[in-house]
């Protein structure tokens, strides 16, 4: 859910409002829409975890969410390593750490929602 409030200080931290200047309406729109979505899922993933943590491990149901969970998480460690060029952190203190935070919080999410979704 923290994830998830991350995203609300992006568009100041990413200096949108000069970024995206020379983007058309539609896809600066499209930047702000898709990013409020995106933490929108990411939130409401994490407060199924929290409200219904036993249904996730226990039913059918929940294994099958937890298996599509997992299966999100681990497309988002390969956009980590895949996708993001290593431009954007090598070399620079703070952006390495955060990207080594983040692909070990990714394998983390990833592990605990496949290891549900299979036992």
């Amino acid at each position: 859910m923290a994830l998830a409030l991350i995203h609300v200080f992006f568009p100041k931290y990413f200096n949108w409002k000069e970024e995206l200047k020379s983007l058309s309406l539609i896809n600066r729109q499209m930047m702000t829409v898709h990013t409020f979505f995106i933490a929108l899922v990411v939130f409401l993933i994490g407060l199924l975890c929290l409200t219904s943590a036993t249904d996730l491990i226990q039913t059918e149901l929940g294994k099958t969410i937890s298996l599509g969970f997992g299966i999100f998480w681990t497309i988002r460690l390969f956009v980590q390593f895949f996708v993001y060029s290593s431009k954007l952190w090598k070399g620079k203190k703070f952006e390495t750490t955060i990207h080594i935070m983040f692909l070990l919080f990714w394998i983390y999410l990833s592990g605990v929602f496949l290891w549900t979704a299979f036992h």
